[in-house]
């Protein structure tokens, strides 16, 4: 007969994991959402830095000049080729060559122009043409496609015209310029015979988008441009563009032999990622001198070249993300370390909690592996589902850029999950195992001041020691360059650690100290808050050990932030030498009068800086014709006003006194040319011109100076070797800039200054501040670094809490006691709060001892140029950017914790008051 189910015996043993999980369920929670933190962290990392890194790259191509981003093909048209120059048989083409751009290369269809131009500018020599200085203008025929998708015509009518009868339309500007109107016949030289090339004017246009890529590859086409001939007199002429008829092309070769058929094509960056770097890198080399290349080669039918700066911009982004990434991971080892000490302590609170129970199951035979196999199910149980829900929401909340982009890879959100769960799984096992591994002794203390380091622990500090040298040695030689070295990345946190190992090992000498004089106090509460400290178990050293790391991570990390800062400042002030300047884009065009009062009564100005600026002038060598040629810059100042300037930015200040006038200044000493000019040089000037006079010849005069001072930067110059003279010695005086000092405002000063000219424009600091922090890259980069000091902090009041809730149990006990001996509300307070503060003020000030030592230690080997400006290499106008501390940085988490942990013992004071102690006193002994 069959056994029915109610036969079946019942189970004598509860579920463990179920059980335990039942009776502690806050516990739990608690666990839960530590890991939940903790891995959404983790796992959102590397996801934060994928997104910038990808929207760097998309910002330095979408951002750069259209002239530089391009890519043009380009194919000289041979004599007698006018047959290909069809404007169907060229749409065919610029459509192949489109297609054969390799992957990851994409182009917008709507900005891709083809047609021909000519590469020699042709002369126009109609006698009405405009001759600024008696040369005729230069003309550039061109017939790009699409004009009528990118234009608007004002007046006549769109070019038709044939080979033989080329017609064409010209910008607004250019019309006014050149005087061009619908009608106009523009003549050009003809190379097959004398009579010239007629081009008639039948529209003109105006640029619907005159900043787009059509406009904008080569500007001459929408804007005519003045150029210069320069030789014993500086000549001016007109430059400007013929946009010729598709079918009118072919005419340009009748005017020159230097024509070429021309394609271009914008490139898109919605579909990139950080990723791409290395294949869009090949890719380009491929077309521009690859296998790509032949194949454009064929499909147009010529020897073609394809010419782009879209390289060198993919490697200025390379390099900044490469000088980045270093000083990110120093932020990133520096979190995850204290992230993994107080999921470290949580494994310990647990332990304690639970130490008579584990010690009663090994009294009763059970085995370490099944005490450990046990306890990994618990913590499993919490912390895998917490990990998995904290990866699902990293993915869910931190998205690629932009709709065009591929998913970012979960190959390193993973890994980071996945190590947190596992350091919250096996802290509890693993540390219940090693010490339960031996029976112990009941009540034997385990405390600060008895406990002696093992043999194991000095050699594990010693080993930290030697890669802390290393780390440190090896930043300050090499920096942060190669960014594959974690060792170096790690130096902070290497620090930090021994820092810790130090303060635990010195901890109890300061607690003897004060218990001799503590002893002499009336009341008991001072030297039983010092015992009580003293008493403190050995694994409290990991609340010390967290707190010291998190506060030198804050304190390193706002001393990024305030060096990116201060380097951006100094950058913005270099870049216009005041809090304003005012100039013009031609040289030598001299203020108008007036100028300088009327700026200086507008409200905010606090002082105004005349200067004159001639460029190019040809320095002297002490080595004669034997020195290679050298020109610089040369600046007439006023030296009271001047060195006020350059003592207020810190650029360069000297005494005005050095260039005290030497009275023979004017026109009337225009003869004097043995004159000698005090100046003040840069070095490579200095060196250059020697110690003894030398003669200069300037279009303010010729004269002789001589240097006494040497000075590396000054504010009317950013980065350029100078020579500094008094305006006043000068023999033609014309100011042409004006450096403004105070918080104007910049709108009312240029309204002043467009009511006195309307061809100086305004420079303002704050405006070049502005643009210093334009790329993802960095402001990416500057949100990891808030990330990590805010995360740090967050850490550094659990690490506070769980310190104090590991003893909660021990001290509720003892206030009971007490409160049976007559201890007030207020004593216990006091006593709780005494007892917390010893290892919070050492931890304190641990921290910011170590932030202030890291911060000289590291700096020689951390630059923050690139991390603090968008410029490209070789364009950013500081040298360097050296790591500072910052004072706030150091003093405000180091207080914070000391008031958080005051303010956590008087609340558990508070609350140890109001419950009875019929409790902890039936509990007995809890040890």
């Amino acid at each position: 007969m069959p056994r029915s189910r109610s036969d079946k015996p019942a189970r004598a043993v509860a579920p463990w994991v179920r059980t335990r999980l039942r009776t502690a369920p806050w516990a739990a929670a608690a666990l839960a959402l530590l890991v939940l933190v903790t891995a959404y962290l983790a796992a959102a990392l590397p996801r934060a830095v994928d997104r910038y890194e990808t929207e760097g790259l998309r910002h330095a191509i979408e951002t750069a000049a259209p002239r530089t981003s391009v890519l043009e093909l380009t194919s000289p048209v041979p004599v007698g080729g006018d047959a290909g120059l069809a404007p169907g048989l060229l749409q065919g083409e610029s459509d192949e060559v489109r297609d054969l751009f390799p992957a990851p290369i994409l182009t917008d269809p709507e900005q891709t122009v083809h047609g021909v131009r000519t590469v020699e500018r042709v002369t126009g020599v109609d006698p009405w043409l405009p001759k600024p200085d008696g040369l005729p203008p230069k003309l550039v025929l061109s017939s790009p496609s699409g004009l009528t998708d990118h234009a608007t015509l004002r007046k006549g009518r769109l070019a038709a015209g044939t080979a033989d009868a080329p017609e064409a339309v010209v910008t607004v500007k250019t019309a006014e310029s050149l005087h061009l109107k619908p009608g106009s016949v523009v003549h050009v030289p003809s190379r097959l015979g004398p009579e010239d090339v007629a081009v008639t004017i039948t529209g003109i246009v105006e640029p619907r988008a005159p900043r787009s890529p059509y406009w904008s590859v080569e500007p001459l086409l929408r804007t005519p441009a003045l150029a210069a001939i320069v030789g014993r007199e500086l000549k001016y002429y007109w430059q400007g563009a013929l946009l010729l008829s598709p079918a009118s092309a072919p005419a340009a070769l009748s005017a020159t032999n230097d024509v070429e058929v021309f394609f271009r094509y914008m490139p898109k960056a919605g579909h990139l990622t950080g990723r791409d770097t290395d294949l869009l890198q090949a890719a380009l080399g491929s077309a521009k001198g690859g296998p790509d290349l032949v194949k454009m080669r064929k499909a147009v039918k010529g020897n073609a070249t394809l010419t782009t700066q879209l390289d060198a911009i993919i490697d200025a982004n390379r390099s900044m993300r490469e000088a980045i990434d270093p000083v990110v991971a120093v932020a990133v080892f520096g979190i995850g370390t204290v992230a993994a000490v107080v999921l470290a302590m949580t494994g310990g609170l647990f332990v304690a909690r639970r130490d008579s129970e584990l010690s009663l199951l090994r009294s009763r035979g059970a085995s370490l592996t099944g005490i450990g196999l046990r306890l990994l199910g618990e913590t499993s149980a919490v912390a895998v589902p917490a990990a998995a829900l904290a990866l699902g929401l990293a993915v869910l909340t931190v998205r690629p850029p932009g709709d065009e982009a591929g998913d970012i890879p979960l190959g390193p959100s993973v890994l980071g999950a996945v190590l947190v769960a596992l350091i919250a799984m096996l802290v509890l096992p693993v540390r219940a195992v090693v010490l339960h591994r031996r029976p112990r002794l009941h009540g034997g203390r385990d405390d600060l001041l008895t406990a002696r380091p093992s043999r194991r622990r000095t050699v594990l500090e010693l080993t930290l020691l030697v890669l802390t040298v290393g780390a440190v040695a090896s930043l300050r030689l090499r920096g942060t360059a190669d960014s594959g070295d974690h060792l170096v990345s790690a130096a902070p946190v290497l620090v930090g650690l021994i820092a810790a190992m130090v303060l635990v090992r010195i901890y109890p000498l300061p607690l003897r100290w004060l218990a001799r004089p503590a002893r002499r106090l009336r009341g008991a509460v001072g030297p039983l808050a010092l015992a009580r400290a003293g008493r403190a178990s050995f694994s409290g050293t990991l609340p010390l050990l967290a707190l010291v790391l998190a506060l030198s991570t804050a304190a390193f990390g706002g001393s990024v932030l305030a060096g990116v800062a201060d380097a951006r400042d100094r950058a913005a002030l270099l870049a216009t030498g005041a809090d304003a300047r005012i100039g013009s884009s031609v040289q030598w065009t001299p203020l108008p009068a007036g100028l300088t009062e009327t700026v200086r009564g507008l409200k905010g100005v606090r002082d105004v800086t005349p200067v004159q600026i001639e460029y190019g002038v040809e320095v002297p060598s002490y080595q004669g014709t034997a020195a290679p040629p050298m020109s610089a810059p040369i600046v007439g100042v006023e030296p009271a006003s001047y060195t006020r300037l350059a003592n207020r930015t810190g650029f360069g200040p000297f005494p005005a006194e050095l260039l005290a006038t030497t009275g023979k200044g004017g026109k009337g000493a225009a003869a004097d040319t043995e004159r000698v000019l005090p100046a003040i040089a840069s070095p490579a000037i200095a060196e250059r011109l020697g110690k003894e006079p030398m003669g200069i010849i300037t279009a303010a005069g010729v004269f002789r100076v001589k240097v006494v001072a040497v000075r590396s930067t000054t504010p009317a110059l950013d980065d350029a070797d100078f020579l500094l003279v008094n305006g006043a010695d000068l023999t033609y005086r014309a100011d042409t800039e004006l450096f403004v000092s105070g918080p104007v405002d910049g709108a009312a000063l240029r309204a002043a200054v467009k009511a006195k000219s309307g061809s100086l424009g305004v420079s303002m600091r704050s405006e070049a501040r502005a643009t210093y922090v334009d790329s993802p890259l960095q402001s990416g980069a500057e949100r990891i670094y808030l990330g990590a000091i805010g995360a740090g902090a967050a850490f550094a009041v659990v690490a506070v809490l769980l310190s104090l809730l590991q003893s909660a149990p021990e001290r509720n006990t003892l206030l009971a006691r007490l409160r049976t001996m007559g201890l007030t509300r207020k004593q216990a307070r006091r006593l709780l709060g005494l007892e917390a503060l010893p290892q919070a003020v050492l931890a304190a000030l641990g921290g910011i001892l170590v932030g202030w030592a890291t911060v000289p230690l590291l700096a020689p080997g951390i630059d923050l140029v690139r991390l603090a400006l968008a410029a490209a290499p070789g364009f950013a106008p500081l040298d360097g950017a050296p790591l500072r501390a910052d004072p706030w940085s150091l003093v405000l988490p180091a207080l914070a914790v000391v008031v958080l942990t005051g303010l956590a013992a008087l609340g558990q004071a508070w609350w140890a008051g109001r419950r009875s102690s019929i409790k902890e006193l039936r509990a007995g002994d809890a040890r």
